[in-house]
């Protein structure tokens, strides 16, 4: 099987997620062969030494900078993935995701129905409601009791259940682009440009890149045939070790974000019914 795509993760000391995330790629993409690149920067939990280990078990190409001074953070190294992709569409996903069955197919799937358009399609999401999240559009927010909300106690499979259950009994799309992951045909993501390093390492560089999409005639689709859980942003947000708070580099680099937010488009954003970065001058 040729995969279309190449899958990409960029990870910052957020292991006991990302061997789920990894694991369940493999096992419930469609494209099982496809490229899967992994980015780690600065990773200090054990990471790098593990995927050293498992990059044959789960043909994983791999671009470790255990001492990057410059910190590209997690926009930067979906850059440097991209940098590395030789198929047609880019397959971005965070590490604390985990994917259910053909959740890439379809992706795809809607890339090929609209083949003359630009589109970021990105998966629906459901998450461990466990740290007063508000509700939003594209993302379903369920009581840990279900299905756990740490990697300790996932139930893997009984969430694989409910998503194809949910994925049965609901068919519909939310024009909406959620968070830095999503499927992308590599010459758009290169005629946009990437995701601009004055926002690394984190924070406000998705609702940049998303705008910047926009402006290039990039449309959203959030289908609900493609369903993932995602753990919270575990990886910056809500971290165990730090009384479900988010840690130092993220807060001090969303203060500074929001500087050179409104030095760059001399406005704070604007956002849609949907939580959706609206372009204010369409």
């Amino acid at each position: 099987m040729n995969s279309p795509l190449t899958h990409c993760i960029s990870t910052y000391n957020n292991l006991p997620y990302l061997k789920l995330a990894i694991q369940s790629v493999r096992k419930n993409s469609f494209y099982k062969d496809a490229p899967f690149i992994v980015h780690a920067e600065n990773c200090t939990d054990g990471t790098n030494e593990w995927l050293e280990e498992n990059k044959g078990t789960y043909n994983l190409t791999l671009i470790i900078e255990p001492n990057n001074e410059l910190v590209r953070g997690i926009g930067g190294g979906m850059n440097i993935c991209a940098e590395n992709v030789e198929t047609e569409y880019i397959n971005f996903l965070h590490s604390d995701f985990y994917v259910t069955k053909d959740w890439d197919l379809e992706l795809l799937n809607i890339h090929q129905q609209s083949l003359d358009k630009k589109l970021w399609v990105n998966s629906f999401r459901v998450e461990p409601n466990m740290f007063n999240s508000p509700d939003r559009a594209g993302t379903l927010l369920l009581d840990p009791m279900y299905f756990g909300g740490y990697y300790h106690d996932f139930a893997a499979e009984e969430f694989e259940q409910f998503a194809k259950q949910f994925v049965e009994m609901n068919n519909f799309t939310i024009p909406k682009g959620e968070g830095v992951s999503g499927l992308v045909r590599k010459d758009v993501w290169d005629e946009v440009g990437g995701n601009d390093s004055r926002f690394a390492p984190t924070s406000w560089d998705d609702m940049d890149l998303f705008l910047r999409m926009l402006r290039h005639g990039v449309e959203f689709v959030m289908p609900s045939k493609s369903i993932v859980w995602h753990f919270g942003a575990r990886g910056s947000h809500r971290l165990e070790e730090n009384n479900g708070q988010s840690s130092q580099r993220q807060k001090e680099a969303e203060q500074k974000n929001i500087r050179k937010w409104i030095e760059k488009w001399n406005r704070m954003p604007v956002f849609d019914g949907y939580g959706m970065i609206t372009d204010w001058n369409s």
